[in-house]
C-alpha cells in the first residue's frame, strides 16, 4: 500500500486566513469529498468505482494546472502571501501533505475494499501470475498480433539520450542486462494510449495491459536478461503560456502551443514501489523532480482505468436508470407537430438537464434552427463541446445552406482546446464565420441566438445555459437552459455578440449581468441591497466555487446585518461560515451524488422590490478568474412559473433530511447522511421532475 509520514494537516489561521481559506486546500477538500463516496458501503459498488476513479482523474488535472502554477511561482521567486496569507511555498507544503494523505486512504480503499468486493462479484482485474495457463496462452499470441507491432523499446546509454517521457503516458521501465558482457543499461517502453488498458481476459475479468507487456519483455530484448520491470507515470505542466496580443494567428497559436505542451515541466512521478533504487536515481535526474514530487504505489497506476469497469454489464450493481423526460410544453409541441419557435413565442421556456432532456431541448432549438428557412442567421458561444457533436453538425448544416452562421470557439478552454481546434477548421471549411473572442479573456458564456424572419418582422431567439453545447456531458451534469424571444433580452445578447466579434464595447445591458465589464459590481449591489433589509434579506447562490475576496466580504457584511445566507458549493469555498460576529447567518453545503452539479442559481429575496425575489442563472462563479477574466453571463429568470422551480430546486437541495457535506465554522466539512438514512437530493429532484411531467402529461 502507498504510506506517507505525514498527517492530515490542519487550517492556521492567522493574518487574514481566519476570514479566507485557501483555493488550493479547498479544492483538496471538494476531492476528498469525492473520496469519500467511494468510501460509502451505502452506494452501489460500481458507482463507489465510478468515484474512486473520478478522485484520480481530479488529482491528474490538479497536479498540471494548480501545483504547476505553483511550482511556477516559486522558481520565479514570487513570495508573496495571497488572501489566506499562505506564500506559494507555504502552500505547497501543506496541498503536498494533503495528498499524500489523501493517496493513502485512496489505495487503501481501492486494494482492501473495492477490488475484493468487485471479486467477489465476478469483476476481477488479474496480475499476469494469477492467470492460467491457457488464459496466458491466448493473451501471448494477442500480444504478439496487437501490442508487439506497436511497442518501441528505448534503452538509455551514450548512444541513446534519456528518451522524453510525455504527460500523462504509462511507461514501463526495465533494468536489463547484456549476458556476454555484464553490462546493464536502463530502458523505457511507452504503453501505447490507443491500445485498451484492460485486456478482457473472459467475462468480467480482465488484465492490465502493461502486466502482459511485462510478461514479454524478453520479446523486445532478445538475447537479453531482463533484471527487473516497473511502470512509472510521469506528470507535466499542462497549462497553455499564449501571448495573445503577439499571436497573429490565434488558431496557430494554440496549435503549436498544444504542441510544446507535451514538453512541459516535469511535476510529478508515480512509480511502483519495488523499482530498483538505481532506476528510480536515473529518473529523478533525468526529470529534475526531488523527493516530494514523487508517490510511490503498490497497485497498477493511474486508477482512472477502474472507469473501465463501469462498463460491466451489472445494473445491480449501478445506480438505477433515470431517463430524462420531455419537458412538458415541447412534449405537447411534439404531438402537435408544433415548432419550436412557435412554443418560446408562447412563452419563454426553462429546462433542467439532466433530468429533462437535452436532445429534445436545446440540440432540437439549434438542429430546427438549421433547417428553418425563415432562419438569417445562427450564432454561438462555444467553449466545450464532444468530438461526435449534433449541434456542431447542425451549424455546419445550416452554413452549407446558405444561413449566416457565427460561432464564437474559445480555443483556450483547458483540456479541450484540441478538440476546438479540430471544430474551428471543419467551421471554416464549411462557411461558418468563426472568431476566437476578445484578447485576454476567455468566452466562458453559453449563448446562442438565432435571428427569424417571421410575418410580424425579424424577431430574435436565444438560448442561455448554465452548462456546455457538449451532447455527452449533458447527460451527466445538472444544469439550467432558458429559452426565450424576449426583445429586451434578445437585444443584450445581439450586443454581446457585437461586442465579441467585432468594436462594440457593449459596455451596458438591459438585463443581462455580463464579465468582466460589471457583473462583479451589480453583484455587490445585489447584495449590498439584501444587507439593507437586515433579518428580512436572503441569498441563496448555487454555484460551483467561491473565491473571490470581494464577495466573500460582501456576504460576511450581509450575514453581519442579520441577513440569512445559504450558500450550496460544489467545489472551491474560500468563505468561512458559521462563525460569531462574522458569518454566522450563512450556511455553506456541498451535493455530490450521481449528477455533477455544475448550474449556477442565484436568489435575491428583495432584487427588484421588497419581497420581489431577483433570480439569475448563467455561466458565472464567484471566482477572480470568471469576474475579471472571462465573458461570462447571467440572464434574469422571471416567470412566476419557471422562478417557482427554480425554488423549488433550492428548497430540495436545503432540505435539513438531505446526504451532504457542511463546512463548519472550524473549515471543516463533514458530512450529513443522518446516520445512513438521509435522503438524495438528486432522486428527489427526479421523482418531482417525473411526477409534474406525468400531470403535464394527463392534463394535455
Amino acid at each position: 500500500m502507498f504510506r506517507s509520514p505525514f498527517k492530515r494537516s490542519k487550517v492556521i489561521f492567522g493574518g487574514i486566513s481566519d476570514r479566507f481559506l485557501n483555493r488550493e486546500l479547498s479544492w483538496l477538500d471538494f476531492n476528498e469529498r469525492v473520496l469519500t463516496l467511494a468510501e460509502d458501503p451505502v452506494l452501489p459498488l460500481l458507482e463507489r468505482t465510478k468515484f474512486a476513479s473520478i478522485f484520480s482523474s481530479n488529482l491528474d488535472e490538479f497536479y498540471q494546472v494548480r501545483i504547476a502554477a505553483l511550482i511556477e511561482q516559486i522558481e520565479a521567486g514570487i513570495t508573496a502571501p495571497t488572501t489566506d496569507g499562505r506564500t506559494p511555498k507555504a502552500q505547497l507544503s501543506e496541498i503536498y501533505k494533503r495528498i499524500h494523505s489523501l493517496l493513502r486512504r485512496h489505495e487503501d480503499l481501492v486494494a482492501d475494499v473495492l477490488l475484493p468486493a468487485l471479486s467477489s462479484e465476478g469483476i476481477r482485474i488479474f496480475r499476469w501470475e494469477q492467470l492460467t495457463f491457457d488464459q496466458r496462452d491466448a493473451l501471448t499470441r494477442h500480444f504478439d498480433d496487437n501490442i508487439f507491432p506497436v511497442l518501441t523499446p528505448l534503452a538509455v546509454d551514450p548512444a541513446h539520450p534519456f528518451p522524453y517521457i510525455s504527460n500523462l503516458a504509462l511507461s514501463i521501465g526495465a533494468l536489463v542486462v547484456d549476458p556476454k558482457s555484464g553490462e546493464q543499461k536502463f530502458s523505457r517502453v511507452k504503453v501505447p494510449n490507443r491500445l485498451e488498458r484492460l485486456i478482457r481476459v473472459e467475462g468480467d475479468s480482465f488484465v492490465p495491459i502493461e502486466e502482459v507487456i511485462g510478461a514479454h519483455l524478453n520479446s523486445l530484448y532478445r538475447g537479453m536478461s531482463i533484471k527487473s520491470w516497473f511502470t512509472f507515470r510521469v506528470t507535466r505542466n499542462a497549462d497553455l503560456d499564449l501571448e495573445e496580443e503577439e499571436a497573429e494567428d490565434l488558431l496557430a497559436a494554440v496549435e503549436m502551443e498544444l504542441r510544446r505542451r507535451r514538453f512541459g515541466q516535469a511535476i510529478r512521478l508515480e512509480i511502483q514501489d519495488q523499482v530498483p533504487a538505481e532506476a528510480l536515481e536515473l529518473l529523478k535526474e533525468e526529470l529534475e523532480l526531488r523527493d516530494e514530487n514523487i508517490t510511490k504505489h503498490s497497485l497498477p497506476l493511474d486508477l482512472t482505468m477502474l472507469s473501465s469497469l463501469l462498463g460491466a454489464n451489472r445494473p445491480d450493481l449501478k445506480d438505477p436508470s433515470w431517463p430524462p423526460v420531455i419537458a412538458g410544453r415541447l412534449s405537447s409541441a411534439d404531438e402537435t407537430d408544433s415548432s419550436f419557435f412557435s412554443v418560446i413565442r408562447d412563452r419563454d421556456i426553462l429546462v433542467h438537464h439532466p433530468y429533462e432532456s437535452f436532445v429534445s431541448s436545446t440540440e432540437e432549438f439549434i438542429a430546427q434552427a438549421a433547417d428553418d428557412p425563415k432562419v438569417l442567421s445562427i450564432k454561438m458561444t462555444l467553449y466545450r463541446t464532444s468530438v461526435e457533436s449534433p449541434i456542431a453538425r447542425s451549424l455546419i448544416r445550416a452554413a452549407e445552406r446558405g444561413v449566416q452562421v457565427v460561432v464564437l470557439v474559445e480555443l483556450k478552454a483547458r483540456f479541450d482546446e484540441a478538440t476546438n481546434v479540430g471544430w474551428a477548421k471543419e467551421f471554416e471549411r464549411a462557411g461558418v464565420h468563426v472568431v476566437y473572442g476578445l484578447v485576454g479573456l476567455k468566452t466562458h458564456s453559453k449563448c446562442v441566438l438565432v435571428v427569424r424572419a417571421e410575418d410580424e418582422g425579424t424577431r430574435r431567439y436565444v438560448h442561455i445555459g448554465t452548462g456546455n453545447y457538449n451532447s455527452k456531458t449533458a447527460r451527466l451534469y445538472e444544469d439550467i437552459g432558458y429559452f426565450s424571444c424576449d426583445p429586451v433580452i434578445g437585444t443584450d445578447v445581439a450586443q454581446l455578440f457585437n461586442h465579441l466579434t467585432g468594436f462594440s464595447r457593449g459596455e451596458y445591458y438591459e438585463k443581462l449581468l455580463v464579465a468582466p465589464e460589471h457583473l462583479r459590481e451589480q453583484m455587490l449591489e445585489l447584495i449590498a441591497n439584501e444587507t439593507d433589509y437586515g433579518p428580512a434579506g436572503g441569498i441563496v447562490m448555487k454555484i460551483n466555487a467561491l473565491a473571490d475576496q470581494k464577495i466573500v466580504e460582501a456576504l460576511y457584511e450581509a450575514s453581519n446585518a442579520g441577513v440569512k445566507v445559504d450558500l450550496i458549493v460544489r467545489g472551491i469555498c474560500c468563505l468561512i461560515p458559521g462563525v460569531p460576529g462574522m458569518s454566522e447567518n450563512i450556511r455553506v453545503r456541498s451535493i455530490l451524488g450521481r449528477y455533477l452539479e455544475h448550474s449556477r442559481m442565484y436568489r435575491f429575496a428583495n432584487g427588484r422590490a421588497p419581497g420581489d425575489p431577483e433570480y439569475l442563472i448563467g455561466s458565472a462563479d464567484m471566482m477572480p478568474r470568471n469576474l475579471d477574466l472571462r465573458v461570462e453571463v447571467l440572464a434574469p429568470v422571471e416567470h412566476p412559473k419557471h422562478r417557482a422551480w427554480l425554488e423549488k430546486v433550492f428548497a430540495t437541495l436545503l432540505r435539513p433530511d438531505v446526504n451532504r457535506f457542511d463546512l463548519g465554522a472550524d473549515a471543516v466539512w463533514r458530512r450529513e447522511t443522518l446516520a445512513g438514512q438521509g435522503l438524495d437530493a438528486q432522486q428527489l429532484i427526479h421523482e418531482w421532475v417525473s411526477e409534474v411531467q406525468v400531470r403535464k402529461s394527463r392534463s394535455s
